[in-house]
């Protein structure tokens, strides 16, 4: 490839823990811990944001903010988002390494990336503390970037593209249509549109269809079918330039994008 330069990975759903499963329990557990009940399909909600903004979502959703005033006596502020955001990182940083298997056909991707002469980067809604639990696993079984850019280290997360504009200084990419995002989730797809570079979503081993990969394979055909239909229809209305069910159906995809830009065209 000649006008490719880099391919830019989410990781969660997207190169380790299909179906996005590692934070979903630590988010039901630390809110539990504070009296208030949260289901997993609220928690997936905001998937794919920075984890502070990610609760403060959960806790503006009308019924969890009246459920934490029934059961604190006041709706939530900024003083409850800090004290059960120090709860949940721990918890997440203790189940990471659980969910740092990467999801199939990934490594084989990335060989064939760097074959075709492409860099490999990666943002994250993780903290750096919790990335350093899944890092070392990630590599051992084939797959490590060339940058990461974690939750902290920009003034904003997703959807912001900031992430992403450093991940092209880390680099050394420009302009943005070089580039190409993959994400499992809406926000991921947002933060890829507002830098400017392709994106494609990744609809079945990520947070929409939200299974385990043994659990995605014992699904009957009706149920995968009608499920894997849903979550490309999301990630399609999200905006992203192509929904793969996952990494490994990316590269037809990363030549297909290397046509459009020998003809001229942009993102």
């Amino acid at each position: 490839m000649h006008h490719l330069k880099a391919v830019i990975f989410d990781w969660a759903g997207t190169v380790v823990d299909h179906g996005s499963l590692a934070p979903m329990g630590a988010f039901v557990e630390t809110f539990a811990e504070f009296g208030v009940e949260i289901s997993i399909e609220e928690a997936r909600g905001p998937m794919g944001m920075a984890k502070r903004p990610h609760i403060a979502a959960l806790m503006a959703l009308p019924r969890v903010a009246q459920a934490w005033a029934d059961r604190h006596g006041h709706p939530p502020g900024e003083k409850d988002i800090d004290e059960v955001y120090a709860v949940f990182v721990p918890r997440n940083i203790g189940v990471a390494a659980s969910y740092a298997d990467l999801i199939p056909g990934v490594a084989e991707t990335a060989r064939t990336i760097r074959a075709e002469g492409l860099k490999i980067g990666s943002t994250t809604g993780y903290t750096r503390e919790i990335m350093a639990q899944i890092t070392p696993i990630a590599a051992r079984q084939g797959f490590s970037p060339d940058a990461l850019v974690c939750t902290g280290d920009t003034p904003d997360g997703r959807p912001s593209p900031f992430m992403l504009y450093r991940t092209f200084l880390d680099l050394g990419v420009w302009p943005a249509w070089h580039a190409v995002k993959i994400d499992d989730t809406e926000v991921g797809i947002a933060e890829g549109l507002n830098a400017g570079c392709w994106t494609v979503g990744v609809a079945v081993s990520g947070n929409v269809f939200g299974l385990s990969l043994a659990d995605t394979q014992a699904l009957t055909p009706g149920l995968f079918a009608s499920k894997r239909n849903a979550a490309h229809g999301r990630l399609k209305t999200a905006g992203a330039h192509y929904v793969i069910d996952s990494a490994a159906d990316l590269m037809p995809v990363l030549f297909e994008i290397e046509g459009r830009l020998v003809r001229g065209e942009r993102p």
